[in-house]
């Protein structure tokens, strides 16, 4: 047996050799590549404090900031993880350039760009495989095992939320450092409607039952959160339900959207049984009635759970990857080929139709039949972007001043939300069960109200600068979260300190 076997998880000495395109998502892959036989010895990002993270972990692997320059490499393979409606142009990239593709998710932007990607996959026979993640959790895992044994029956219906509120990454990169130049917002995740990034709760559904969208309808939802640079219905910041038509008959809600209460419920009805993940516990009533018994189980990885345990995203990380290397080094299928990954993001682009065209159910096509694909051979329709670059303030406005808004936005956030949590828990202390984290609240806003406060006088200049601006309206609207009148008032902390006092009187007689 070759030594390199011993900490592997393939019995080969064979080998990927392994580019990342997009260094910020990509780099959480990092540590699960040894034991599956993959050698990272390229990197691509144009954020020069991502590649030089990335040379700490990999510091002989070539890396720059030219993609055309890095798919001229020589390696097998790309873990793309560029911007998300770049994904169906960049894979096809990486295709032409002789490389396998694992694509993260979504696998295209556009119908148009899915035919191409699809057709792109087929001409050169290289792998292909969508990174979505959350259908690999030990619990979501347990119920596809169970559901193909027939312990379910027949999907009825289901639903799946992916519900995140992601103000913050309007303005920062994926860990945490603001986006530069300061007077610009993200790429992506300041606008995109959240449809578009559906297959977090759809894709899970899909593999639970074998099942594959065929018809989705959506209705548009009018109420926004504060803080979302785009501002505009149709864009981030608000809620994206639609409801799809299954192969089989079954019907399945699909959420996502930004909100006041982050969500991964998961909830399936069979014919024979039903489950549930609630807070990542998995429960199952069977019997084939509606009150048959409730009991939670305990899941477990068909295998290799010590690898799985230590990735990231409850294991999922662990697993796309572990496909992905297995069909390059072995030849097994993996599960979410170009197929598949179009039959779970397609959804998503129609959703954002139907709801734009006020609740019409579109037929999902089936990319797998040339004929269906070639009426979508040229349907490059999209939501409008938003200028991500020039759309928050005016273009002769001061760098030097506006230059500060993605830092001061990212913070006014946190205080913000952080002054609301314990307001508004305060006026219910008396409901709580455990006054005693109402009263850390109160601590955690003392500790950090000076810095709360440079923060919002920092906001409040550049907001009264540049008042018709995008960039103003949303600092403004973190103000009025923060009740800036009130919070920048003479006192407030002293009145806060005396406030946290009283409570604990009434936290010990509880």
């Amino acid at each position: 047996m070759s030594k390199q076997w011993k900490d592997s998880v393939f019995q080969t000495d064979k080998r990927v050799r392994l580019g990342i395109w997009g260094l910020g998502r990509g780099h959480t892959f990092f540590r699960t590549c040894a034991v599956l036989n993959i050698d990272v010895v390229a990197g691509c990002d144009f954020n020069a404090h991502m590649r030089e993270r990335f040379l700490k972990d990999a510091p002989d692997a070539f890396v720059t900031e030219n993609d055309e320059e890095f798919l001229a490499q020589d390696f097998d393979a790309v873990l793309l993880a560029t911007f998300c409606p770049s994904h169906g142009p960049d894979a096809v990239r990486c295709l032409e350039a002789g490389k396998h593709v694992l694509s993260e998710v979504t696998a295209f932007h556009t119908p148009a760009e899915g035919v191409r990607l699809v057709e792109e996959v087929e001409r050169t026979g290289l792998v292909y495989q969508m990174a979505e993640n959350y259908p690999y959790s030990a619990a979501n895992m347990y119920l596809a095992h169970k559901w193909r044994e027939g312990l379910f029956g027949e999907l009825m219906y289901a639903e799946c939320e992916y519900v995140h509120e992601i103000r913050s990454l309007c303005y920062t990169y994926i860990d945490g450092v603001p986006i530069q130049p300061g007077n610009t917002v993200h790429n992506w995740r300041s606008w995109i409607n959240f449809h578009y990034y559906n297959t977090h709760s759809l894709g899970p559904v899909m593999r639970i039952t074998g099942a594959r969208p065929v018809q989705v309808v959506s209705l548009l939802g009018t109420q926004l959160l504060p803080g979302y640079p785009a501002g505009q219905l149709d864009a981030m910041g608000g809620i994206a339900p639609s409801l799809i038509r299954m192969n089989n008959g079954g019907l399945m809600r699909n959420l996502m959207g930004s909100t006041t209460n982050d969500s991964h419920l998961q909830r399936l009805w069979g014919t024979n049984g039903a489950a549930e993940i609630v807070d990542g516990r998995l429960f199952l009533r069977l019997g084939a009635c509606g009150s048959g018994p409730k009991m939670e189980v305990a899941p477990k990885w068909p295998e290799l759970a010590d690898h799985a345990e230590r990735t990231g995203h409850g294991g999922g990380d662990f697993w796309v990857l572990y496909y992905f290397a297995r069909q390059i080094l072995l030849g097994e299928d993996g599960p979410f080929d170009v197929y598949v990954a179009s039959d779970c993001t397609l959804p998503g682009i129609l959703a954002y139709r139907s709801m734009m065209e006020g609740g019409k159910p579109l037929d999902v096509p089936d990319f797998r039949k040339r004929s269906e694909r070639s009426r979508y051979r040229n349907d490059d329709g999209a939501q409008p972007r938003f200028d991500v670059e020039r759309g928050c303030f005016p273009k002769r406005a001061d760098a030097r001043l506006t230059g500060e808004f993605t830092t001061i936005m990212n913070e006014l956030i946190g205080h913000a939300t952080a002054y609301r949590a314990w307001a508004d828990w305060a006026r219910i202390l008396d409901d709580a069960k455990e006054p005693e984290r109402v009263l850390a609240l109160a601590d955690g806003l003392i500790q950090r109200y000076p810095a709360m406060r440079n923060t919002m006088r920092k906001a409040r200049r550049l907001a009264d600068a540049y008042p018709q601006s995008a960039g103003a309206r949303v600092l403004r609207e973190m103000l009025a979260l923060a009740d800036e009148k009130q919070t920048m008032g003479r006192g407030f902390l002293d009145d806060l300190k005396e406030r946290r006092g009283r409570l604990n009187g009434v936290a010990r007689k509880k």
